[in-house]
């Protein structure tokens, strides 16, 4: 009886994590879709006004959930000002990201972006004490060399503009490392709203000057949609993480680049190059190496944290 209880609480875990899996896969998924949309987008709009629209209408969204009047002490931070550096970061991210998918392709943007664990090891060392050993910078620079594959510099490579996604992805790894520093301090619906809040506000200051008015339906309905699928990726993130750890879910965000080959290809006829397939197989296994690495360290701590002297 006790051992088929327990089978049932394994099954019960394993559907779970399942689960969470799945609910990533669908949250990668969206993440792609936004990308897709803001490559239409800034085609008939000012790239500014695209960034404007992803932010204001997730923020509207988002406050439908949360908000200082269902959730009391929603904007009570202890750390305000590494909140607004994070929220500026993402805020960063998205502009540089949205501005390069202007001259490259979705699977060149994305494949750039998943240079972010390379950054992340390079800075968890002086910002949370976590220095890296020697296995992990060789996989470092293998990713690397996979990134230069990917953007091949000199004659016949990409656009210039690959270096913004490559900015890009700097920001999105301090904007992880701060948002694991904030959540020993700050609850996930607050740093959420400060998020959202602040790339709003700040998307609205350059509006005056870059304004442009859509005047075709089909632009306004992007313009919402991307501000709609943004808010409901995040909103599966946070649902996917609750049922499943993070250290197994984070290796399925490369499927992002499927997602992003198939998007390209029905949008704007793009076809991913050899060059670029291999330099993005190249980085998705040195990230899922620093990734398998990661998890078999926090593995061992917890395992000398449990064990009695």
């Amino acid at each position: 009886m006790n051992i088929a209880g327990h089978k049932v609480q394994v099954s019960g875990r394993r559907d779970s994590t399942l689960v969470g899996i799945g609910l990533m896969c669908l949250a990668v998924i969206c993440f792609a879709l936004s990308d897709a949309t803001a490559k239409w987008l800034s085609g008939h709009v000012n790239v500014f006004v695209v960034v404007w629209a992803r932010y204001v209408v997730q923020f509207v969204l988002a406050l439908l959930v949360f908000n200082p009047w269902t959730v009391p002490g929603l904007m009570r931070t202890r750390r305000p000002g590494l909140q607004l550096f994070r929220s500026a970061l993402l805020f960063a991210c998205t502009a540089l990201n949205f501005y390069a998918l202007q001259y490259l392709q979705l699977d060149q943007t994305v494949s750039i972006m998943f240079s972010t664990p390379f950054f992340v090891a390079l800075f968890a060392g002086p910002m949370l004490g976590e220095w890296i050993g020697v296995r992990r910078w060789a996989a470092i620079l293998v990713g690397f060399a996979g990134i230069v594959l990917v953007a091949r510099p000199g004659v016949g490579g990409i656009h210039p503009a690959a270096l913004l996604s490559l900015a890009a992805a700097v920001c999105y790894s301090l904007y992880g490392i701060t948002t694991r520093m904030l959540a020993a301090t700050d609850a996930s619906a607050t740093t959420l709203f400060y998020s959202s809040l602040v790339g709003a506000v700040v998307a609205s200051v350059p509006l005056f000057w870059v304004w442009e008015t859509p005047h075709e339906p089909m632009v306004f309905g992007a313009m919402l949609e991307l501000g709609v699928v943004v808010g409901a990726g995040h909103f599966l993130l946070i649902l996917a993480h609750a049922r499943a750890p993070a250290a197994t879910l984070s290796p399925f965000i490369y499927t992002q680049i499927i997602s992003m080959i198939v998007l390209g290809w029905l949008m704007f006829g793009n076809l991913p190059s050899g060059w670029t397939l291999a330099g993005a197989a190249v980085v998705v296994s040195s990230g899922i190496y620093l990734l398998l690495q990661e998890r078999k360290d926090r593995a061992r701590k917890t395992l000398y944290a449990t064990t009695p002297e």
